[in-house]
């Protein structure tokens, strides 16, 4: 029940624009009570926070492929983590909802991608973290910390704001990548 409001918070979002999505409606798009949309997911805010993480697994599943398809070198594994990440931001409707505001000027949600983005960015560096244990990576776990987190933040600022193709954004970012996580 859970992922069926979030996933329907986030469908309303594209059609009608965060504003737009009230609980009485999120209730009637899943056919339940609003308490019980309530119940499972608590107030908008916490919807909202819901939905972007939602919407995060979905990137971090590009990540894992990534990693998955490029076992042996890393700076090639986040050449295409960046890539998958950055290709699928370019046709991600709730993402353009988000970022564009398309629907007047909604604040609520862009935090959640860029001020206020706590769980957005421990949940992709964790994953990261994680994926690096086969590599050959020369540097302390006190400076690998840091190097995780500016490549993170750099892909969102791409996703959030692109300069460039994905292709040649994660070139760029495989480059700054290999500079510090090369041995």
């Amino acid at each position: 029940m859970h992922e069926r409001v979030v996933a329907a918070a986030a469908e309303l979002t594209c059609e009608v624009g965060w504003a737009g999505v009230t609980m009485g409606k999120l209730a009637d798009r899943v056919g339940v009570s609003r308490q019980t949309v309530y119940n499972e997911v608590g107030s908008k805010p916490q919807l909202a926070e819901e939905m972007v993480l939602a919407e995060l697994a979905k990137f971090l599943d590009g990540v894992n492929a990534a990693f998955d398809d490029h076992p042996t070198d890393l700076v090639d594994a986040i050449r295409a983590a960046a890539r998958n990440v950055l290709e699928l931001a370019q046709t991600n409707a709730l993402l353009h909802a988000v970022v564009h505001a398309t629907y007047g000027a909604e604040t609520e949600l862009l935090p959640l991608l860029t001020t206020r983005n706590d769980a957005l960015l421990e949940t992709a560096k964790l994953l990261v973290e994680q994926r690096l244990g086969p590599y050959a990576v020369d540097i302390d776990r006190a400076h690998l910390l840091p190097a995780i987190d500016m490549v993170v933040r750099l892909v969102l600022s791409h996703v959030v704001h692109p300069t460039a193709t994905p292709a040649a954004t994660a070139d760029d970012i495989a480059w700054i990548a290999s500079r510090t996580l090369r041995p």
